[in-house]
């Protein structure tokens, strides 16, 4: 009998411990700049010393980043996890991304943000001879794509700044490199709903893009990638066609609840 309490005790401590870890992550997740250990703990209602052991577990496994004198973020190994489950987006928006690639004749992708890179979720390939392919499940920065900056305009300056280095890395001649010029062009993405890319990551690729909301704080985001031979031929069509589609798009999941 003593040991059959002892083990139904041993599994409620489990039970916690895993609820706990589950209440720090959401927390870290809700702070996209970071948050000091102090404030976490807070945040969760629980001592110090539990939150710290917590975050030095959840961080051996890769879950957490930073700790110490670095603000705790979430680490790549949630990425990975997020990777690896199947995503209900794609099942849901397919048909708009279909008529949004029948409407303009080009490809359309649906991505998400993964920390500080963008990830292809699903893409309907345009009609035309010449199209921008890229592959379901591939990951490009964020800083210099049109799906990534429309995301990244969803956050504040201050978690950008945290998010992405001062210099960003250079992909072509017209990558924006300083984080400095990059949120002062995420500014003009909030103003106008739509992100563009003109060849700043593969040369000869233009693209649109603008970001879907859930109404949960959960986000997306449609782009439309172009050739640069006819971009200038086809960017306002794309632009105001992807912008109509994303607002469609958020009030579909919207009304999903």
């Amino acid at each position: 009998m003593q040991d059959d309490r002892s083990t139904t005790a041993q599994r409620r401590q489990g039970i916690q411990s895993i609820a706990r870890a589950a209440q720090v992550l959401r927390a870290v997740a809700a702070a996209p700049a970071g948050i000091g250990l102090v404030e976490l703990a807070g945040s969760v209602a629980l001592p110090k010393s539990t939150v710290h052991r917590i975050v030095g577990a959840l961080s051996a496994e890769g879950l957490l980043a930073g700790g110490g004198e670095d603000p705790i973020r979430l680490g790549a190994g949630l990425g990975e996890l997020a990777a690896a489950a199947p995503s209900p987006l794609p099942e849901r928006l397919r048909p708009l991304l279909e008529e949004l690639s029948e409407q303009l004749g080009e490809t359309v992708d649906l991505a998400v943000r993964e920390g500080a890179r963008v990830r292809f979720l699903d893409q309907v390939q345009g009609g035309g001879r010449l199209q921008a392919i890229s592959a379901v499940g591939e990951e490009f920065p964020l800083h210099c794509t049109a799906n990534g900056k429309a995301l990244l305009a969803e956050l504040p300056s201050e978690a950008v700044e945290a998010l992405l280095p001062t210099r960003l890395r250079r992909l072509t001649p017209a990558t924006i490199a300083s984080r400095r010029a990059l949120l002062a062009e995420l500014e003009q993405v909030r103003a106008r709903g739509v992100a563009y890319d003109r060849e700043e990551h593969t040369e000869g690729i233009c693209a649109v893009g603008a970001v879907v909301r859930d109404g949960r704080g959960g986000v997306a985001a449609l782009s439309v990638p172009v050739p640069a031979s006819r971009f200038a031929r086809v960017e306002a069509r794309c632009a105001g066609a992807v912008a109509e589609m994303a607002e469609r798009a958020s009030r579909l999941l919207q009304s999903a609840g």
